[in-house]
């Protein structure tokens, strides 16, 4: 199979990108290299015959019908995005710009060559989303998010995703564009842009910093480990029932503070301090305006109709997670020089 894989310099995107050509499949990667996107990820793969790169824009409606239509894909899936919410609270517009008009334009792209094809059966376009659009949970172990929990978004960023989300089911309804979608908890691991939880939470503790956790550290989220998710996705844009959504979740829900907390014990005894733990660096910050309280995933029906499961556990991962980044200072030291890394954003409205 060709897959055209927007955003594959990304963090999601390159783990998909990476598993994908392991797997045998031609990859085209369109990624625009904006901020957060990182080449070196790829390393693995960028002498591949199957690997192709396509530096463009999705807010670009030319190079993107170009790119389409020169690599005649099998299937596209979409995972550019602009995804981080302290960002959107400060700049919404490159959120309304990417997420919405980016993905109609590749929904434009993918409409007309597929129709130009002849409307083959076999061709896919695979959005991919995010949990954070079905809104806040209580703390209730027995309320998750399901494919049919009614959209409710909180954030620039999470609104722009739900937006992108409907557009793709309008085009599916209208046009018949043969869609599926997919709607994911936190993702963790290797390769993850030192400005979210977890990569922050490691890189201040060597470093000396504090460790910042928004208001009393009580949110919760399900994590689920990025190569899991690369597995996943694959899954769904080979064997997925056209017009369907399906959930993906780790089912490991952990409170911002347990997290933070663990990813310190597991540093104490990778890494010891001379003095002390990494814990008395805990900080606690101001917290994030509209922020979200609990998401947790119900990922029943991917399991009971594409048979998948998590292969990697919370503690497995994190291990994993904590001892790349020990091991890997080259990948993350530049990107820490980038604008915006470090600084808090979104504090203020």
């Amino acid at each position: 199979m060709k897959i055209l894989v927007t955003g594959g310099a990304g963090f999601i995107g390159s783990a998909v990108v990476r598993l994908a050509i392991s797997r045998g499949h031609q990859v085209v990667n369109l990624d625009a290299l904006t901020y957060a996107a990182c080449l070196d990820n790829l390393a693995s793969v960028a002498d591949s015959p199957n690997y192709f790169f396509e530096q463009a824009d999705i807010r670009d409606r030319a190079a993107v019908d170009r790119v389409v239509s020169e690599h005649a894909p099998d299937a596209i899936m979409h995972l550019a995005a602009e995804s981080h919410v302290d960002r959107s609270i400060d700049g919404p517009e490159d959120f309304v710009d990417t997420n919405i008009k980016g993905t109609y334009n590749l929904l434009e792209a993918a409409r007309g060559y597929w129709a130009s094809c002849g409307k083959p059966d076999g061709f896919r376009f695979h959005h991919i989303s995010t949990d954070e659009v079905f809104g806040s949970l209580p703390d209730d172990p027995a309320l998750l998010f399901t494919e049919d929990t009614p959209y409710d978004p909180r954030s620039p960023y999470s609104a722009s995703k739900a937006a992108s989300d409907h557009l793709v089911r309008a085009w599916h309804e209208t046009y018949g564009l043969p869609v599926v979608l997919s709607n994911c908890s936190n993702n963790y691991g290797p390769y993850h842009f030192p400005e979210k939880l977890i990569p922050v939470t490691i890189l201040n503790a060597i470093g000396g910093k504090p460790l910042p956790v928004y208001g009393d550290g009580s949110n919760i989220r399900d994590w689920l480990y990025v190569e899991d998710h690369a597995d996943a996705l694959l899954l769904v844009v080979e064997k997925g029932r056209i017009g369907r959504s399906y959930n993906i979740g780790g089912g490991n829900e952990r409170s911002n503070i347990e997290l933070v907390r663990t990813l310190c014990a597991i540093l104490d005894e990778l890494r010891p301090k001379a003095d002390g733990s990494y814990a008395d660096q805990i900080t606690f910050v101001t917290d994030r305006p509209g922020h979200d309280a609990r998401y947790a995933i119900d990922a029943s029906r991917i399991r009971r109709e594409l048979g998948w499961t998590p292969a990697v556990t919370l503690e497995d991962g994190l291990r994993k997670t904590v001892e790349w980044y020990l091991n890997n200072e080259a990948w993350w030291r530049p990107l820490q020089q980038r604008k915006g890394v470090g600084v808090r954003l979104g504090e203020k409205v």
